[in-house]
């Protein structure tokens, strides 16, 4: 049986990281998260990565292009990648989302709970799992965001929604699993460069 290795890679840093929910807007990566990039095209050259895919927004398509350029290899796009749609939450800091009692029963019901006039985390799990399950033989490096990236891991191990907190995913990091028929191997979490 051929080898399916996924290499699920965060977006750099950018300048609401850790202040705001961004979500699906269009925020570019910064000078720290340009140099994440690099340090993550480093990373991955001696893995034989065969094909880049990137969620559609900036920061994730930054994020593939500066390991692109490195790799001689083309960067797709895939909508099944992209954030989670955060809905009502998207552009909020997270002071202001403390109070919030949607904020509040979204995180206490991770998989199940609705964004306001977005989608369920498990719907977001549910498109970015089908997307990895289809990828051929080889090594594809995904280019995506931290709550999807934990998501799929956490689909893999069977853990439940509620536990992605305890699963790194720094900007500019790789998380690699190795696909087996139906399920998957984790091989390393949240590798960062130098």
């Amino acid at each position: 049986m051929a080898i399916r290795t996924v290499l699920l890679a965060r977006h750099g840093h950018h300048a609401e990281v850790g202040q705001v929910l961004s979500g699906r807007s269009e925020i570019a990566l910064d000078a720290q998260g340009r140099t994440e990039a690099d340090g993550l095209a480093r990373l991955v050259r001696p893995r034989g990565v065969t094909r880049i895919v990137s969620s559609p927004r900036a920061r994730t398509r930054e994020t593939a292009a500066a390991v692109a350029a490195t790799l001689a290899l083309p960067v797709e796009e895939a909508a099944a990648l992209d954030e989670v749609d955060f809905g009502r939450f998207t552009g909020l800091s997270f002071a202001a989302l403390a109070d919030d009692p949607d904020w509040a029963q979204w995180n206490a019901a991770r998989g199940t709970a609705r964004c306001p006039n977005g989608e369920t985390m498990g719907e977001a799990v549910a498109r970015a799992v089908g997307f990895v399950a289809g990828l051929p033989a080889g090594v594809t490096l995904c280019v995506s965001h931290c709550d999807v990236i934990r998501g799929v891991v956490a689909h893999y191990l069977g853990l439940p929604m509620a536990r992605i907190f305890q699963l790194g995913c720094d900007p500019g990091s790789v998380t690699t699993l190795v696909l087996e028929g139906e399920g998957a191997r984790l091989v390393a979490l949240n590798e960062r460069s130098g």
